[in-house]
C-alpha cells in the first residue's frame, strides 16, 4: 500500500495543483477549457461538469488543461483533440445538442477562444500553473515549520576537515575554527552553514575567528563535496556503547564524556575517533567524567577493516563501538517565525533548482544525475517510510523542481508558450501554421529525449541495484 499510495499522492498532488492553477485562470480570463486531465492517454476514468470533462488517464507523466485555440494543432494531438476536428456527433453517447463543440454541435464563441485574449491575460494563465507550484511548497514548507519546527545543530565550531585534493584551500580551515559567516551572511548554527554552502557559486568564503578562508568551487569541487569535508563539532560523548565491543569491555558506559585518551585533550568526538583508528591493538587510557567522578579506564581498541567511501580503499582501524551523541534538536517557531523560515526553505530549494540547471546548461553536471519518474517512485516510498514530514517535503521540493522546469523557454513548456505569445504579439500576427508546427516539434523532440535519458537513468539505476 505505501508503494502505491505514496507516488500516487506525491505525482498527483503536485501535478493537480499545476494544472489548477491554468484552469482556474483560464475560467476567470472567460477561455473556454473543455478538458481537464490528470495524465496523459487512454481515459480510466471521466466526468462531464458543466463545460468541462474531468479525466483521469493511464499515463501519470504530468496532466493538461485543454482551452480551445485555433493555433496549436500539435498539442491538441496530445490533449486529445481539436476543439473543432474531435467533436462528437449526433447519436453518440455522450454527445449533448445543448453543449459546445467537442461535446455537442455549438461553436465556441469568438470570445471564448484563447488566442482572442490580450497579452496579459494569456500570460496570466500560462504562469497560473507554475505560480500554483510554488505557493505549494510555499505553503507546505510554512505547514512543516508551524507542526515540527525548525532542524538545528546548535554548533558554529568545525568537529574535522577532511582533505580535498581539489581543493587545496581548504587546508586553511581547523578543528576548532568557529564560523562567523559563509559568503559574507551571519550563521547562527550549522543548518544556517550548510544554507550558506547551498547557495554557492564560483567560491564558498569562510569567515572564522582568524579571518577569511576562500575555497575556489569547480566541476571537481562542488558545494555538496565542502559540505562532506567539513564537519561541525560533537562533544565526546559516548551515547551508545555496543554490548559485546571493546568499550564495553573496559567499562565505557553511556553518558560519559571522554575527556583524555593517553593524556591527550579531546575537544570533540572527531579528534576521539582519530585517537583511536590510529591505535588498533594498542591499549589506551581513557580519562573519562562519570557524573561528578573522574575515571581512568584501559581500552584497548580492535582492528576493523574500514571502507573509505569517496575512494573505496579498505584500511584496518582501530574501533572501540561507541556511538557519539545526536546534535539535531527541534527548535518550536511561532506563526511569524514559520512563515519566514517556510519562504527562506522554498527559495533555497528553488535556488538549488535554478543552479542545477544552470550547472546542466555549462556541463558542470551531467545529464546522467538526472532522474525521472521511477526515482521518484522509489524517493517517494522512501520518504513515506521516513514519516509525514520527509513525504511532505519532498511534494514540497517535487512542486518547487515543476515551477522552475517550466518555465524553460521550451517549446510545449509554459516558459516556451509564454515567449510564443509575446513574439506573436510584438510582430502583430500569429506564426503561419507549418512555423507553429516546427516549433512544436522541436519542443516536443527536447522534451522526448529529455524523458528517454532520465527513463535511461532510471532503468540503470534500477537495474545496477537488482543484479
Amino acid at each position: 500500500m505505501l508503494a502505491l499510495l505514496a507516488p500516487i499522492l506525491v505525482f498527483g498532488v503536485v501535478i493537480f495543483v499545476h494544472e489548477f492553477g491554468h484552469f482556474v485562470a483560464a475560467k476567470a480570463m472567460g477561455v473556454y477549457a473543455p478538458r481537464f486531465s490528470i495524465g496523459f492517454g487512454p481515459a480510466l476514468w471521466k466526468k462531464r461538469r458543466g463545460e468541462t470533462e474531468y479525466v483521469l488517464a493511464l499515463l501519470p507523466l504530468g496532466g493538461y488543461v485543454r482551452m480551445a485555440s485555433r493555433h496549436d494543432e500539435t498539442a491538441a494531438f496530445l490533449e486529445g483533440g481539436s476543439e473543432e476536428r474531435s467533436g462528437l456527433r449526433e447519436g453518440d453517447p455522450d454527445y449533448d445538442p445543448e453543449a459546445m463543440v467537442p461535446f455537442g454541435p455549438r461553436p465556441v464563441p469568438e470570445n471564448r477562444w484563447f488566442e482572442s485574449k490580450p497579452l496579459p491575460a494569456r500570460v496570466l494563465i500560462l504562469l497560473a500553473g507554475v505560480t500554483m507550484n510554488a505557493l505549494l511548497a510555499l505553503v507546505v514548507s510554512i505547514g512543516l515549520s508551524v507542526h515540527f519546527g525548525r532542524t538545528v545543530v546548535a554548533t558554529r565550531v568545525v568537529g574535522a576537515v577532511h582533505a580535498i585534493t581539489a581543493a587545496p584551500a581548504l587546508a586553511g580551515l581547523h578543528a576548532g575554527d568557529t564560523l562567523f559567516a559563509v559568503n559574507g551572511d551571519t550563521v547562527r548554527d550549522w543548518s544556517d552553514v550548510l544554507g550558506g554552502l547551498a547557495s554557492s557559486r564560483t567560491q564558498v568564503v569562510f569567515t572564522t575567528q582568524h579571518g577569511n578562508v576562500i575555497v575556489p568551487l569547480s566541476d571537481s569541487v562542488t558545494p555538496s563535496d565542502v559540505a562532506q569535508a567539513v564537519e561541525y563539532r560533537v562533544p565526546p560523548v559516548a551515547d551508545s556503547v555496543v554490548p559485546d565491543g571493546a568499550a564495553a569491555a573496559g567499562g565505557l558506559q553511556r553518558g560519559d564524556s571522554i575527556v583524555a585518551v593517553d593524556g591527550q585533550q579531546m575537544p570533540g568526538f572527531a579528534e576521539l575517533v582519530d585517537r583511536v583508528s590510529a591505535a588498533a591493538d594498542s591499549p589506551l587510557v581513557f580519562r573519562v567524567r562519570r557524573g561528578d567522578r573522574t575515571l581512568d579506564l584501559h581500552i584497548t581498541p580492535r582492528p576493523t577493516p574500514v571502507t573509505d567511501p569517496v575512494t573505496g580503499k579498505v584500511d584496518t582501524l582501530g574501533r572501540i563501538g561507541v556511538a557519539q551523541r545526536d546534535e539535531v534538536q527541534r527548535e518550536r517557531l511561532t506563526v511569524s517565525e514559520a512563515v519566514i523560515n517556510g519562504a527562506r526553505l522554498t527559495w533555497m530549494m528553488g535556488g538549488a533548482v535554478v543552479g542545477t540547471v544552470h550547472d546542466l546548461i555549462v556541463r558542470k553536471v551531467s545529464v546522467t544525475e538526472l532522474g525521472g519518474p521511477i526515482a521518484i517512485t522509489r524517493a517517494s516510498v522512501q520518504a513515506a517510510r521516513s514519516g509525514m514530514e520527509t513525504l511532505f517535503y519532498l511534494i514540497a521540493l517535487l512542486s518547487i523542481n515543476v515551477a522552475v522546469l517550466n518555465l524553460i523557454p521550451i517549446p510545449i513548456l509554459d516558459g516556451g508558450q509564454i515567449v510564443i505569445n509575446v513574439i506573436e504579439s510584438a510582430k502583430g500576427s500569429p506564426f503561419s501554421a507549418r512555423t507553429r508546427e516546427y516549433i512544436l516539434r522541436f519542443g516536443l523532440l527536447a522534451i522526448g529525449l529529455l524523458f528517454a535519458i532520465v527513463m535511461w537513468n532510471d532503468m540503470r539505476a534500477w537495474l545496477g541495484r537488482f543484479f
